[in-house]
């Protein structure tokens, strides 16, 4: 968030009561049904074992329909273990059941804190089982220079993923701990790691890592929002694309672009497409003219050549770039049939046309608009969180958090259609086993409910947070707190289990 002086915000704020810009936006018409327009929520015999990255897969749903072992009947009755972490993490776990760790099979919960340490922890007994801790950690812990990004776990189950707020990337055993440093690991992904921040989770797609760089609180400049892909095998990057200055295909001197922001900030970061052959992403503030520089805009990237298939930008992005309101606080959420959803901070829903983003097929010039819904977020307020979005009978339900209320929509003939909504402030959403479970970082605990109904049926006690969001995973609720902001040495992490 920007730094502006008193006399400025006082201004911006007049003219957006004259032009319902930022958080006037609340009153767009929010189309509603009933809450019966929401399946009956079922789960599968099969329990869910592994949570191997942010949103639990690579298009950042954050549902699955396996059993976790919870249910509602022992919702309430989970045994709560509390474990100290050597610094916060300010994200969400990973889980990978059975790891073999040391030499003896361990469920393995992974974590990363915001000064850059990797932590493997038992989930069955809160023993810690190895800390991976960057070189170079005297030199930035306890300051402002912090990453935010979730760890992610190899395919192949060996390695970890992990960042560190130097701007590298690391490469794990999943085992031990050690760092591989061997072909071009660890990778850095930018040339200055003080002022470009690694804030989104990495993903995977194919032999592909996916990394994102955004800013750090104040939006102090020069940085530019780019994205990273890495060979997972040798560390090598790929491809490279920059949100401004767009034209260069290579890490660049932040202070040599004409241009600064554009942050890739939002907790999912880079979402891939189905088939794995695009991924999308969006931006914060910066400057926008459709050809070199793209902030506050939703991009379609292929891969592996990370080339711009099309783009989304409101037709207000100017104003929305002069008000902090930025489009990209919360990532692009695929929704199915050919939609996907964007939200930002001016508290508005948009709802997108996969086929033309801009509302015109790709090719040809950028244009501004196109978005075929707009509605409100549950209380108009800032949505700095990832929708989790359920699909079952050909119904599609999405469910959004923030810091003003929770909400569940319905997908109908292509447009959103809110069905509760209440003010329990909340992270990302989690569905698992026909329960959702959300996270209230102001009060601490997790809201635990029918996802048809906007009453919770639980509450999982815990302690504040800021950014963090839970995993459901093989009887066990993994939920860190803590606000990576307080610059904090130290850190909590409650692990709820069933059994």
């Amino acid at each position: 968030m920007r730094s502006r002086p008193t006399l400025r915000l006082g201004v911006l704020a007049a003219a957006c009561v004259l032009a319902a810009c930022g958080g006037a936006h609340a009153q767009t018409p929010t189309p509603t049904t009933a809450s019966t327009a929401i399946p009956a929520a079922a789960s599968a015999h099969a329990v869910l074992r592994d949570w191997p990255e942010f949103g639990l897969d690579a298009q950042r749903g954050d549902v699955s329909e396996l059993s976790s072992d919870i249910t509602g009947a022992n919702v309430g009755h989970l045994r709560r273990t509390t474990i100290s972490l050597p610094g916060t993490v300010d994200s969400s776990p990973i889980y990978l059941h059975g790891a073999i760790v040391d030499g003896a099979p361990h469920n393995t919960i992974v974590v990363t804190t915001t000064y850059g340490r990797t932590v493997a922890v038992d989930a069955d007994s809160g023993r810690t089982l190895w800390t991976f801790t960057p070189a170079g950690i005297r030199g930035w812990a306890g300051s402002a220079q912090i990453t935010t990004a979730s760890p992610i776990a190899d395919p192949d189950g060996d390695f970890i993923y992990t960042a560190s707020p130097n701007g590298l990337i690391h490469k794990l055993s999943l085992s031990s701990g050690a760092e591989l440093r061997t072909g071009s690991w660890p990778v850095s992904i930018t040339r200055d790691a003080t002022h470009e921040k690694i804030a989104a989770a990495l993903n995977i797609a194919g032999p592909w890592l996916i990394v994102a760089t955004g800013g750090y609180i104040g939006d102090t400049p020069p940085y530019q929002g780019h994205v990273v892909l890495i060979n997972r095998r040798s560390g090598q990057s790929a491809s490279i694309f920059n949100t401004l200055c767009a034209e260069r295909r290579e890490l660049q001197v932040p202070s040599t672009c004409s241009a600064s922001d554009s942050a890739i900030l939002s907790r999912a970061g880079a979402v891939v497409e189905p088939g794995g052959a695009r991924i999308l992403i969006d931006t914060g503030n910066a400057p926008w003219n459709g050809t070199t520089d793209f902030g506050d805009s939703v991009l379609e990237l292929t891969l592996p050549g990370l080339d711009l298939r099309q783009a989304f930008t409101p037709a207000n992005q100017a104003q929305l770039n002069s008000t902090d309101t930025d489009l990209g606080s919360s990532a692009p959420a695929l929704l199915g049939d050919g939609r996907a959803v964007v939200a930002g901070k001016d508290g508005v829903m948009r709802v997108l046309d996969l086929a033309r983003l801009d509302g015109h097929a790709p090719g040809g010039a950028e244009r501004l608009g196109g978005e075929l819904q707009r509605l409100s977020v549950p209380g108009g307020a800032r949505l700095f969180t990832a929708p989790a979005v359920w699909r079952r009978s050909g119904i599609t339900t999405v469910f959004v958090a923030d810091e003003s209320g929770t909400a569940a929509y319905v997908m109908r003939d292509g447009l959103l259609y809110r069905a509760w909504q209440n003010t329990n402030a909340g992270t990302s959403p989690v569905m698992v086993g026909g329960l959702l479970y959300v996270y209230d970082p102001s009060a601490g605990g997790i809201y635990v409910y029918s996802p048809s109904s906007s009453r919770p049926i639980a509450r999982l006690a815990g302690r504040p947070g800021h950014w963090n969001s839970p995993i459901v995973v093989d009887g066990h609720v993994v939920e860190p707190e803590g606000n990576a902001n307080d610059h904090s040495l130290t850190g909590t992490m409650d692990i709820f289990s069933a059994g």
